[in-house]
């Protein structure tokens, strides 16, 4: 991947998170069928009882790994929505590319985040109990992440195992917002360790993403080298029910949220 740095810079340096402030999705009419322009990004939802009917389809159009890993899932629902999430992702790709889904073949980068060689488009999908999100951008890598309000969580021993003290500070001070305050910060954590390719960190109280502009030291080895020097992160609420973050490399001049059900 063309982020990683020389090993001679795993010493440790300086990272900047911006963070707008939490917005409430507004869903876009448009059904764009061209990849993103540059600058541009393309974030598509579904809930699963949305994706359901068409799980017959969307299991055709996923390879024999993929056919495989669905098959030793242990519970129904999350079978489903492997196949689900998986299938809308090659769906979308294929209508991107011009090609038929079913033959597109993934790269993956060193810790697993999957890729189109030879291709300016990127990529990059999340699921959580009863909904999909997948974003897209071209010549620059994206992550994004989903929580419902609905997932059983400790949020507060969590976040004082996994979060900086402002960040547990201002969740505290949500009072009945709690909950959601820790669902945001934890989809923006997220959406940056997906976004530098990482996508997994023992301890994430070394990414902070509470404030409109926060700098941090990072030593994280994998993170140092495939991490840009900073990231912007947009944060959404698609109505009571979940949260979604977005993280890139530069300022996105536009964003297009849409559903993939209409």
């Amino acid at each position: 991947m063309d982020q990683c740095r020389s090993l001679a810079d795993v010493i440790g340096r300086t990272l900047t998170v911006h963070a707008n402030a939490v917005q409430a999705a507004a869903w876009s009419t448009a059904r764009p069928d061209a990849s993103p322009a540059d600058g541009e990004v393309h974030l598509w939802f579904a809930t699963l009882e949305q994706l359901l009917p068409q799980l017959p389809r969307y299991r055709d159009l996923l390879d024999p790994v993929e056919t495989e890993r669905a098959a030793r899932f242990r519970f129904k629902q999350d079978r489903e929505r492997f196949i689900l999430g998986h299938g809308v992702l090659r769906e979308l790709l294929g209508r991107y590319l011009k090609r038929d889904g079913s033959l597109i073949r993934f790269a993956r980068g060193p810790f697993g985040k999957p890729y189109l060689e030879r291709k300016k488009l990127r990529f990059n999908f999340s699921d959580t109990k009863d909904a999909i999100l997948i974003g897209f951008a071209t010549g620059m890598e994206i992550g994004v992440d989903l929580e419902t309000m609905a997932r059983e969580v400790d949020f507060v021993a969590v976040s004082e195992h996994y979060f900086t003290e402002p960040e547990i500070t201002a969740i505290q001070a949500a009072g009945g917002d709690a909950k959601r305050r820790f669902l945001e910060f934890w989809t923006r954590k997220e959406a940056v360790l997906k976004a530098s390719g990482v996508g997994i960190m023992d301890d994430l109280r070394v990414l902070r993403v509470d404030a409109s502009h926060n700098v941090m030291s990072i030593e994280h080895e994998a993170f140092v080298k495939m991490a840009v020097d900073e990231y912007h992160v947009r944060t959404w609420h698609s109505g009571k029910d979940h949260l979604m973050s977005l993280a890139l490399p530069k300022p996105p001049e536009t964003i297009v949220l849409r559903h993939a059900v209409d």
